[in-house]
């Protein structure tokens, strides 16, 4: 029988005072208290003083244009498609050179309909395409070449797959059921077999997405939510429907990592909270409010803070974020989703954008060298924000 960890709710610490900028509760070194209506003071910071930034401009020739859609990066290569999906996989090594094109897309038995995600795995030369729309698992080797294939289980929709070691992956099962309970699966690499099945409780399930109201407009929005996050040889797991969320330890045991108040189930308006990047020294997180729209039928949502827990303060700011080869400084958005143990995140770099800032003298360092080698035509750059050694 398959063993089913079941997290039973962690009750709510109780803090005094009327400082909305104070950890409470130590019942690990990381647990965190955060109160999604507090009003918290502002900090700056700069990408470069916590995390090493590079640069990696793909090749551009006749056979490897693409868009710079980045599934994801090994030790080694870079998996990257198009926009739009065309089923295109191409192949870049680390420095940027084009290496191949696969396409696999078709209606067969070994072949993908959309190309919804990649988990590479070079050690064992694989790579797992999750294809939403025929909900299977197909392994090609990294040439293209298929290998086999394994189908969802039954009623779920797998997301946010990572390799969980050389045996196992780990996923999140992101089917909107009426339930009272979410999954996070840690499947068999073979034949996709549920080796556990890790389950949150909530009371009922929230909303994750809605109308976005930006720059006075609404648009579709699809929440930065990530439900898995890899850290320091660890899962961080996030429902947003659950007040807690968890560490996931190697040996499958669960530590509270975060606890949100008031409780998301507590009543409107709704604040969502979402994790972002997580280093030695901060924890990003975001914080959005759902709210009914007109007649009910359509839920409006807008983006209250940029947050971030610094460690070495033990403390919750507003944050503002620059990259300083910019001149001046842009700011960026850390709600984004975590790579592996070596990379926190990438980020693509429009040719057009760099060449407009490189006319205006806007760049400095190693990326005012690259962009002074681009074209028009060429291919994005790559941006990777590594955790410092």
């Amino acid at each position: 029988m398959k063993r089913v960890i079941t997290v039973i709710a962690v009750t709510l610490l109780m803090i005094t005072g009327c400082s909305g900028n104070r950890q409470s509760g130590n019942r690990n070194d990381d647990f965190i208290t955060v109160d999604v209506t507090a009003s918290y003071p502002g900090k700056e910071l700069i990408l470069q003083d916590f995390l090493d930034v590079e640069y990696i401009p793909l090749e551009t020739t006749d056979e490897f244009l693409c868009q710079g859609l980045v599934l994801d990066i090994g030790k080694e290569i870079i998996a990257v498609r198009n926009q739009v999906n065309d089923g295109d996989i191409f192949i870049f090594d680390r420095k940027g050179k084009g290496i191949r094109k696969i396409n696999r897309r078709g209606q067969g038995p070994e072949e993908y309909i959309s190309l919804s995600e990649i988990t590479l795995d070079e050690d064992n030369g694989e790579m797992f395409v999750n294809d939403f729309s025929s909900r299977r698992i197909i392994v090609y080797d990294l040439f293209g070449k298929f290998v086999r294939s394994f189908r969802y289980q039954e009623g779920a929709m797998y997301k946010n797959m990572y390799k969980f070691d050389g045996e196992k992956l780990i996923c999140y099962d992101a089917a909107i059921k009426a339930t009272d309970k979410t999954s996070f699966f840690i499947l068999s690499k073979q034949d996709g077999s549920i080796m556990k099945d890790i389950q949150i409780y909530f009371k009922e399930k929230k909303a994750p997405t809605g109308i976005l109201f930006v720059g006075g407009g609404p648009r579709v929005n699809a929440s930065s939510y990530f439900p898995i996050i890899p850290y320091a040889e660890s899962w961080i797991l996030s429902e947003y429907s659950a007040d807690t969320v968890f560490r996931l330890m190697p040996d499958y045991s669960m530590l509270p990592f975060i606890e949100r108040i008031p409780s998301i189930q507590s009543g409107q308006p709704e604040i969502l909270l979402y994790l972002g990047i997580i280093t030695d020294r901060y924890l990003f997180m975001k914080t959005e409010m759902n709210e009914l729209g007109s007649g009910n039928m359509v839920r409006g949502v807008s983006i209250k803070d940029y947050l971030v827990y610094d460690n070495q303060d033990k403390a919750i700011y507003k944050y503002t974020i620059f990259n300083d080869d910019f001149s001046p400084q842009k700011s960026l958005d850390m709600s984004n989703v975590t790579i592996n143990s070596e990379i926190a995140f990438w980020q693509k770099l429009e040719t057009y954008a760099l060449l407009e800032d490189f006319e205006k003298g806007q760049l400095k360092g190693k990326l005012k060298k690259i962009a002074a080698e681009l074209e028009e035509e060429s291919n994005p750059v790559i941006m990777l924000a590594k955790y410092k050694k």
